[in-house]
């Protein structure tokens, strides 16, 4: 039934997507149109390559994309990534395409070339490099790490953990292949990339130290948060996502924006279950923890001071009221477009000052529409789904699509839970 069925011992696998033949060629026929349809193409055009595509579904099990319907659909998938708030600047999206690379040791490379490329310093570009997609039951080497640059979390007495918690898993799991923490282990070591090769085996990959940037958060009126030796990457690449387009599946796109100043300074340094500076930085900056509103004071400094350190090392980073604005004109952009705009509510609203920031008063939904990023069918995968709201759809055909969407979920839930 599934063009995939019984290839499921590979982790990867078993978090893709799973299709059948006929859905595959459906979203990769809908796509085809969509690319000539947006880039107002020949639309005899259209139909010729509608059915070279088909030939090649029906004869591979796969097809290739063109250069410019990767680059078109990888615009596309953030353009529908429900998560992002910074989603503006979609067009802009400067797209590698490495498909033909598929040694490890070269992935690795690529990857670093990437990460050296957008940590330069100035305006950090939006980027993204493609790899080798899945073709049948071939699959390529991938990433395992959730960002390219992260910090170690060491498990130590009493289950206390050094460094970033999130990491504690990861950095078993590089030490049990061989990387070797520094001689003093601190709270912001920067761990190595490590790759599964097709055929399973995971490979360690140091990051060279001249590939990416470390920025100091130091406070401009403040210097006692200064002796809390803070600080965090410049660059935060995404690469444990896998890119949809059309039906294919790339396991390997590490892609990267630039920071909003409250994913650092309102999570990653104070949630609880990572670095939880909040105590120790409303010490450092005064506040009282009898004061009932010790943490937002606490917060807005830190947000401060993150912002101030990027700006002073040239780094890209954006505001939440800033980048609240640039996403209410993604979406009245959107709309004047006519088109449907999907939405996270919990993911768009920032941490900081929520109510104060436009996007927490708009209604969203996530609409699940591919080309997108996913990390798992489990979870936001789950419900990624060709739409045709934004096309022109007679009555009878409307309601034909909505009864074919409901047997495919009950056949899902019937036989593969």
């Amino acid at each position: 039934m599934f063009a995939d069925d019984g290839i499921e011992a590979d982790p990867l696998r078993r978090r893709l997507r799973r299709l059948t033949r006929g859905e595959r060629r459906e979203e990769a026929l809908a796509f085809v149109d969509q690319f000539h349809r947006e880039n107002d193409l020949d639309p005899a055009a259209a139909d010729r390559r509608k059915r070279e595509v088909g030939r090649d579904l029906a004869r591979l099990g796969f097809y290739e994309h063109t250069p410019e319907e990767l680059a078109f659909g990888a615009r596309v998938a953030w353009r529908h990534s429900a998560r992002c708030i910074g989603r503006l600047f979609w067009k802009s999206l400067e797209v590698i395409d490495r498909r033909s690379v598929a040694d490890p040791d070269a992935v690795a490379a690529c990857v670093v070339d990437h990460l050296r490329d957008v940590s330069a310093g100035g305006r950090i570009p939006s980027a993204i490099s493609i790899f080798a997609p899945v073709r049948g039951g071939a699959l390529p080497p991938y990433i395992e790490n959730a960002q390219v640059v992260q910090f170690a979390g060491y498990v130590e007495e009493a289950g206390k953990v050094r460094g970033d918690p999130l990491n504690a898993e990861f950095t078993r799991m590089a030490s049990s292949l061989g990387w070797r923490p520094p001689a003093v282990r601190g709270d912001f070591d920067v761990l190595p990339l490590v790759i599964r090769e097709a055929g399973g085996a995971k490979r360690l990959y140091p990051l060279p130290e001249d590939a990416y940037r470390i920025v100091d958060i130091r406070h401009p009126e403040a210097p006692a948060l200064d002796r809390l030796g803070l600080r965090w990457y410049s660059v935060p690449i995404i690469s444990d996502m896998i890119l949809t387009i059309g039906g294919i599946d790339y396991p390997c796109a590490p892609f990267n924006g630039h920071y909003m100043a409250t994913e650092i300074a309102s999570r990653d340094l104070t949630d609880v279950t990572r670095y939880d500076v909040l105590p120790r930085a409303a010490a450092a900056l005064g506040f009282s923890e009898r004061d009932p509103l010790w943490k937002d004071r606490t917060l807005t400094e830190l947000n401060a001071a993150v912002l101030w350190s990027f700006l002073r090392a040239g780094a890209s980073i954006v505001d939440h009221h800033t980048a609240s604005a640039q996403c209410i004109d993604f979406f009245q952009a959107e709309l004047a477009n006519g088109r449907d705009v999907s939405g996270d509510w919990s993911w768009i609203t920032p941490p900081q000052a929520s109510s104060a920031c436009p996007v927490f008063h708009l209604p969203m939904k996530d609409q699940g529409d591919v080309p997108n990023y996913y990390r798992s069918r489990a979870t936001d995968g789950a419900h990624l789904r060709l739409s045709r709201r934004n096309e022109e759809r007679s009555r009878l055909r409307a309601r034909l699509d909505r009864l074919t969407r409901r047997v495919r979920r009950w056949r899902r839930a019937r036989f593969h839970g």
